[in-house]
């Protein structure tokens, strides 16, 4: 047998801007490498600062206190295996998102991003300098080329590593999930280990950070493309992996190959993971949100009893003259099933009062939207008096279905702090209540069981803002409106290419004049959990002011 080689990949969840906090972990990390016999540990992509840090990397000061914690870690992990962790750097009047890697207390070498993403929520271009192509870094043991993240969707780099004697690829990244990410990362990963012929280490963070999370499910693969390790998605993991050096090359040797599950789970586990992290990391450790009766406030409500435990969620049902019993029996009934706490404050009493108010200034005028967004506005006020007076962080329940076409009212319902289903269509609203109703997992801190009724599932949407109100009065029935959400949103489709999908001209340019209009309200909304490659956020950022509409 020839030499070996151990890497500890350590698969960890950093905060944006807790140097401190990272830098611990990735000592911790190291630590247990060293103890492992490691020859190298491995973290993500910028890791000492968390990621992403969008414009706070272009602070110099910022800049400089993460790289003086690289300082520091070179010192205390001198005695032990090479350190290699991502960290941005400044060189004269560049910045480059660099990996540092660090051995017997000195700098071993500082790789630098050569291709800079500029697409989805990556806005890296002008954030970075290009940095130059670079060979590998030698180990004593064995050389290592080092793609950082985008540098290995691109045959470029590491063609070029490979050319200039890489015999191991190690991928340090910080890739958020979207529907699908992992087989689209593992195929072009794939793709660059059958080019260069070298073992690649695919390394991922993992975390919530805002509206993206990070899903873990680092891998290695052999020659061939075959897997050898793959890492358990969205957990914490200090793996340690060998390779070996055989007559056709180093290769890595079989380790465990942590299971990939559905994508009903992963997308309800991301809800999960950036809801938990975004109170986390913000100091906040309680809940609110006002709950209907309705299928969207329920499924946040078992979101945030998954995320924080249900001891930290209040659920707060805010009945108008409008509100059926069946309503509220059904909002007690989620909040009983769930075992969080359920308040009523009723809204008649406000209602009348702002009424009463307004009277002479309405004199003459004819009742419509405006009394009925009053009172999902006194709600918004109830719900953000309570949030201020407990330090309840209030969570907000619009889909994305209403959220496109504005179906929501500013001040009032989309008032809050986070919104855990953002970026899920309606559709899929009611698929993931069936889906939880049927499935538990120990990540999940909510009981098991049929935590949402049926009847709660079923039964038709409505805002109960008036009498026999129903959300296909204004909107067409979900499962087409969601279909033609995808088309214009999601695949960019023209007006003409939606008709031809079968439908009607007329309801196909009603929603694309409510998604334009809808965007000063979307300006202004909570950030929620990304699902999608179209998320709106980062994703989609579109103007408020516009004019344009389809003509075909």
């Amino acid at each position: 047998m020839g030499q070996t080689f151990r890497l500890t990949l350590a698969q960890m969840n950093p905060t944006v801007g807790d140097l401190a906090g990272n830098a611990a972990l990735a000592k911790r990390a190291w630590e247990a490498g060293r103890a492992a016999g490691a020859d190298m540990v491995a973290l993500p992509e910028m890791f000492i600062t968390g990621y992403q840090t969008q414009d706070l990397v272009m602070k110099p000061a910022f800049v400089r206190d993460a790289m003086a914690h690289v300082e520091a870690l070179m010192a205390d992990c001198a005695d032990g295996p090479a350190l290699a962790v991502g960290c941005p750097l400044i060189q004269g009047d560049k910045l480059y998102n660099a990996y540092h890697v660090l051995k017997d207390g000195r700098l071993v070498r500082q790789v630098l991003k050569h291709d800079l993403p500029n697409e989805t929520v990556f806005d890296e271009v002008r954030l970075y300098d290009k940095g130059p192509l670079g060979g590998p870094y030698d180990l004593g043991v064995v050389r290592v080329g080092t793609p950082i993240c985008e540098d290995a969707w691109h045959e470029e780099v590491p063609e070029a590593l490979e050319e200039s004697g890489a015999e191991i690829l190690v991928v340090p990244n910080g890739s958020p999930y979207y529907r699908g990410k992992f087989d689209t990362r593992l195929n072009v990963m794939v793709s660059r280990v059958v080019e260069t012929g070298l073992p690649l280490v695919y390394l991922n963070m993992v975390g919530g950070q805002d509206d993206q999370v990070f899903d873990g499910g680092s891998f290695v693969l052999n020659p061939g493309g075959e897997i050898a390790v793959r890492l358990p998605v969205f957990d914490e993991a200090i793996v340690q992996v060998d390779f070996e050096e055989t007559e056709a090359g180093w290769r890595a040797l079989k380790g465990d190959i942590a299971a990939l599950p559905d994508e009903w789970e992963q997308d309800y586990r991301v809800m999960v993971e950036a809801t938990r992290d975004y109170f986390r990391k913000t100091g906040f450790s309680k809940a609110l949100l006002g709950l209907s009766g309705g299928i969207d406030s329920a499924i946040v409500a078992t979101i945030a009893a998954d995320a924080l435990g249900p001891e930290n969620v209040r659920c707060v049902m805010l009945p108008s003259e409008y509100t059926s019993d069946a309503s509220l029996e059904d909002a007690a009934a989620v909040a009983k099933a769930l075992g969080c706490k359920l308040d009523t404050v009723p809204i008649s009493g406000p209602r009348a009062a702002v009424t009463e108010a307004l009277a002479p200034l309405f004199h003459g005028t004819e009742p419509d939207v405006t009394e009925e967004n009053i009172q999902s506005r006194l709600r918004g006020v109830i719900l953000m008096a309570l949030s201020n007076k407990f330090g309840e962080m209030l969570l907000t329940t619009g889909n994305k279905s209403e959220v496109a076409v504005g179906y929501a009212t500013i001040y009032g319902d989309m008032a809050g702090g986070y919104n855990p289903i953002k970026d899920l269509y309606k559709m899929r609203v009611f698929e993931t209540c069936r889906w939880r109703n049927a499935n538990h997992r120990d990540w999940m801190l909510g009981p098991a069981g049929e935590v949402i009724p049926p009847r709660v599932i079923d039964k038709p949407p409505t805002a109960e803002l008036r009498e026999d109100q129903k959300d296909s009065d204004s909107l067409p029935e979900y499962a087409d409106l969601d279909r033609i959400l995808e088309a214009l949103i999601d695949d960019e489709k023209s007006v003409a290419e939606v008709v031809a999908m079968g439908f009607d001209r007329e309801t196909v340019k009603k929603v694309e004049r409510l998604i334009y209009i809808a965007e000063y309200k979307r300006f202004q909304s909570a950030p929620g959990a990304r699902l999608t490659k179209r998320a709106f956020w980062l994703d989609r950022r579109y103007p408020i002011v516009n004019r344009w509409r389809d003509p075909s």
